[in-house]
């Protein structure tokens, strides 16, 4: 099965504290069943098989949006064998 790599942000940006949207979006990856993980403050990865990928990207970007986030921006690749 094909596996994906997924980055993303969220906007507004506030750098004094976590906008409730960041705050979704990051729970969202984290509660997903993906590995290789890493969420940041400018920035979010995450890895996993297509599915889960995908599934998370859905449930991403309804509840960040929902949330009050009013751009997400992302970009999800194919992940070759071996590749990291």
């Amino acid at each position: 099965m094909e596996r994906l790599r997924v980055e993303f942000t969220t906007e507004p940006f506030d750098l004094d504290e976590a906008p409730a949207h960041a705050v979704v979006a990051r729970e969202v990856i984290q509660s997903a069943e993906l590995d290789a993980v890493d969420v940041g403050p400018f920035g979010n990865t995450a890895e996993g098989a297509a599915d889960a990928v995908l599934t998370a990207v859905d449930s991403l970007l309804r509840k960040s949006l929902a949330a009050g986030a009013t751009r997400v921006s992302l970009q999800v690749n194919v992940i070759g064998e071996g590749e990291k």
